[in-house]
């Protein structure tokens, strides 16, 4: 296992345990994010605050792997996203959805790239829709499957 694997395992590790303290130890200052929901983050402070938001709305939070892959500078996961939603989950327009208490099993993709020790890079892939949909927020469309 190189560098970019083990760094990812721990920045997974501490976003499931809710220790984002920790992922200063990983994360460069300057790190670049970009999400589906809020696009591109700056800064070691604004990725910790997109991921308080969304980590924080979840209770039981699990990432279930599926596959694993590592460049020399990079580590690329796809996996599910498993947990219920027990905590307001703030928007990026700045509402939140109340707690519905259901739980959300959604795939996810993330790419995270490494330089000098540090991610300086991670953009994450998952569907909003499917999400949205999973907490009854939204009716499944008309043609589209969610499995």
């Amino acid at each position: 296992m190189g560098l970019p694997r083990e760094l990812m395992d721990r920045a997974t590790a501490a976003v499931l345990a809710g220790d984002l303290d920790a992922l200063r130890e990983i994360y460069a200052s300057d790190v670049v994010a970009t999400t589906p929901d809020e696009g591109e983050l700056h800064g070691i402070d604004r990725f910790i605050k997109w991921n308080q938001a969304f980590v924080g709305s979840f209770s039981d939070r699990q990432y279930i792997s599926m596959k694993e892959h590592e460049t020399a500078d990079c580590a690329i996961d796809e996996g599910e996203f498993v947990g219920t939603h027990t905590q307001p989950l703030e928007m990026p327009d700045g509402q939140a959805i109340p707690p519905t208490g259901r739980q959300v099993r959604m795939r996810a993709a993330d790419v995270a790239t490494v330089r000098d020790g540090r991610i300086v890079r991670h953009d994450f892939y998952f569907d909003q829709l499917d999400m949205l949909v999973q907490l009854g927020l939204l009716e499944v469309p008309t043609g589209i499957s969610t499995t």
